[in-house]
């Protein structure tokens, strides 16, 4: 028993730096530690404080002794003694105690040497746009350098190596050559003879599984969760997947999403889809109804309101039609459809027919003529000119207006210079 009951303090903190319930089994902490200490590893680029932080949290959740007077007390309870003491241990000791010795498969204390980071391994990954819309899972199957299990990444039988000679361990030879008098150029490779390993191992001694190579080829599939609502450019990585190598941490595969084009929804402004759709003048003038098949199979009834007149070019938008918004899928934006309208072609009405639809559409707005005006106007015939035809006669204008530009130039050049003689 204590001799006497220590007031009780904060017993949240430690949960929350680990990102996990009060309620967490063994299980979900490691799993918290696991993921929170390689992200925030010195050595990764992580804070050391936070790492620290994660380490002393670690240590004590993870020891039910400790816990438990954590969970009663709080943390002034560890300081003062109670639960074998509160001081920590070494946060590398901890992290390498936890993966069992060599953090990232390295082998040995990363307190003896600093650790590189290995390369991240990046892909695009082509989705569709109902992929995004709907949600889905790709199995990937990729190969990647593992440590080789035989030796433990050592390449070879027993671990005997010798220091090469060539690049004295360095794993680089520097070589150097005149280039003029009194210049010297330095230039630095990989050692050709250890291939820049820095050490020597005799045929002999080399592991017969990895041929003293230190790592082997192993396929690896990898489940890629698209969510609902991502979008073209966003990453999805896997930490700690990319190649291993010895003395290394091992780097992340990140999926760069890349979407494909639709041949119908365009995505627009984060979460909005818009659609193209063609009305004939009929429709766009009385009324139009038809069904649009959506990105997850849903047939969409898309109709006009009585006596609404659509204008060529109109928008019109659905509300919640949209893309759903990533990390709330049960919120969407808008479905917006452009209407274009298409007009019959030339000479399609009789007379009559023209004489009947004016009867319906409003009266034209340009004045009448008389007589008299008539008889001073000379007669016009129109002729169509297509799109293409306008194009090229501006592009021509404007290549004759940049030729008389520059024989503007040239002729400012040619001309004599005046001087004014100053007195």
């Amino acid at each position: 028993m204590f001799g006497r009951v220590p007031k009780k303090s904060d017993n949240t903190k430690f949960y929350e730096v680990l990102g996990v319930p009060k309620s967490a089994s063994q299980d979900e902490l490691k799993k918290a530690y696991k993921k929170a200490a390689i992200k925030n590893h010195p050595d990764k680029g992580g804070d050391p404080e936070k790492f620290k932080e994660l380490a002393h949290a670690y240590e004590v959740l993870s020891d039910p002794e400790k816990r438990e007077i954590y969970d009663q007390y709080g943390e002034d309870a560890l300081k003062e003694g109670m639960g074998g003491g509160g001081s920590s241990h070494n946060p590398f000791d901890i992290f390498e105690s936890f993966f069992g010795g060599g953090a990232f498969g390295g082998g040995g204390s990363s307190r003896g040497r600093r650790q590189k980071r290995g390369e991240d391994v990046v892909h695009a990954l082509k989705v569709s746009l109902e992929e995004l819309y709907n949600g889905t899972t790709k199995k990937l199957s990729l190969s990647r350098n593992a440590v080789c299990s035989k030796c433990k990444g050592k390449g070879s039988k027993s671990g005997a190596s010798s220091r090469c000679y060539g690049c004295q361990g360095t794993g680089m030879k520097i070589t150097t050559r005149q280039i003029g008098l009194g210049m010297i150029q330095q230039m630095q490779h990989v050692c050709p003879e250890c291939r820049g390993s820095g050490e020597m191992i005799s045929d002999r001694d080399r592991c017969p599984q990895c041929k003293g190579n230190k790592v082997t080829q192993e396929k690896k599939v990898l489940e890629v969760h698209i969510e609902k609502g991502m979008r073209d450019g966003q990453k999805i990585t896997f930490e700690g997947q990319a190649d291993e190598a010895p003395d290394t941490i091992t780097g992340d595969i990140v999926f760069v999403l890349e979407q494909k084009k639709h041949p119908k929804f365009d995505r627009r402004f984060g979460d909005d889809l818009y659609v193209d759709h063609n009305l004939s003048l009929t429709e766009a003038l009385c009324g139009f109804q038809f069904a649009l098949t959506h990105l997850d199979g849903r047939q969409l009834l898309i109709k006009s309101n009585p006596g609404e007149v659509v204008k060529p070019g109109q928008y019109k938008a659905i509300n919640d039609e949209g893309m759903p918004h990533h990390q709330r899928p049960f919120m969407k934006g808008k479905l917006v459809i452009q209407f274009h309208v298409i007009f019959p072609e030339s000479g399609v009405f009789s007379p009559e027919q023209c004489r009947k639809i004016e009867n319906v559409l409003p009266m034209r707005p340009s004045k009448h003529l008389t007589d008299m005006e008539l008889d001073d106007c000379e007669e016009t015939t129109l002729h169509d000119v297509s799109a293409e035809e306008v194009k090229r006669r501006k592009e021509q204008r404007q290549h004759r207006h940049r030729e008389a530009y520059d024989e503007d130039d040239d002729d400012d050049e040619s001309a004599p210079r005046v001087q004014c003689a100053q007195q």
